[in-house]
């Protein structure tokens, strides 16, 4: 299953059936939508509209919000730059 990494939307089915309804992506094509390269920052685009999603992140990806918007800056902006060499 491509959610291996995101146990936030693995393991609830309400989580995860919101994020496929809203992403439009369905069970049959899961797989193929998670090879797209914009995948990871639609996941960042639903765990960020919720600050509960953000807080329910089990401990091993438990980051601060701003770690989680600089992701999905760098993910989404192509003109994005790291600030540190």
């Amino acid at each position: 299953m491509p959610f291996k990494r995101f146990p936030l939307l693995r393991e609830d089915p309400e989580r995860l059936g919101a994020f496929l309804a809203e992403s439009g992506i369905g069970p049959d094509t899961m797989r193929t939508a998670a090879a797209d390269p914009h995948f990871l920052a639609n996941v960042l685009d639903f765990v960020m509209r919720d600050d509960a999603t953000v807080k329910a992140l089990p401990p091993p990806q438990q980051l601060h919000p701003t770690n989680i918007a600089a992701a999905h800056q760098a993910l989404n902006d192509p003109q994005w730059e790291r600030d540190v060499p």
